[in-house]
């Protein structure tokens, strides 16, 4: 990891995941936190990595360590839609949306999608670019501000619990579900 992106590790923590817990990492990429949250929740919990690239997902699972691959479940799955994810409505204690809300066309979709599936109260974790920074991150004009997005979830419901620094170029904010 390079000292200008956000430490995947660090940030999981300030969701206070405990063992046991099942999480959903939206537009989950190459992993990342889907391996830090595995080690967290256990072999009692389950991470569960969901992306449309399926390509990436073969990865994810492949360089998983041995001892969290039956806790990592892989879904080919649209995230942003209502019923993308393919998980049980009310299932999950938390769901994390790290770099990929720039990405997003349909919010409402997204919005919904994760208040489906979260249980009431549940957690979820926002972590995006704070800017556009030449090359890295996102193009301006797809940067969402941490005072939309805070905005975007706020009025749709959701309560903050807390907002962070996510790394030099990244914020963070921690919410619970209606």
């Amino acid at each position: 990891m390079t000292a200008h992106f956000s430490s995947p590790h660090e940030n999981v923590l300030q969701l206070g995941l405990r063992e046991g817990m099942k999480v959903g990492d939206f537009g989950a990429g190459s992993g990342h936190y889907t391996r830090v949250a595995a080690a967290i929740v256990g072999h009692g919990g389950k991470a569960y990595a969901i992306d449309v690239q399926e390509d990436i997902l073969k990865h994810l699972k492949l360089n998983s360590h041995e001892h969290h691959q039956r806790i990592i479940e892989a879904i080919w799955g649209d995230i942003e839609k209502l019923g993308g994810t393919h998980l049980r409505e009310a299932s999950l204690d938390a769901v994390i949306l790290a770099n990929t809300i720039f990405q997003i066309n349909n919010r409402d979709g997204l919005i919904g999608e994760i208040k489906r599936v979260l249980k009431p109260g549940g957690k979820f974790m926002l972590i995006d670019w704070a800017g556009s920074y030449g090359g890295m991150g996102p193009t301006p004009e797809r940067v969402v501000t941490e005072h939309d997005a805070e905005a975007l979830f706020i009025n749709n419901g959701f309560h903050k619990v807390k907002s962070f620094r996510a790394g030099p170029h990244h914020y963070g904010v921690i919410f619970t579900s209606p």
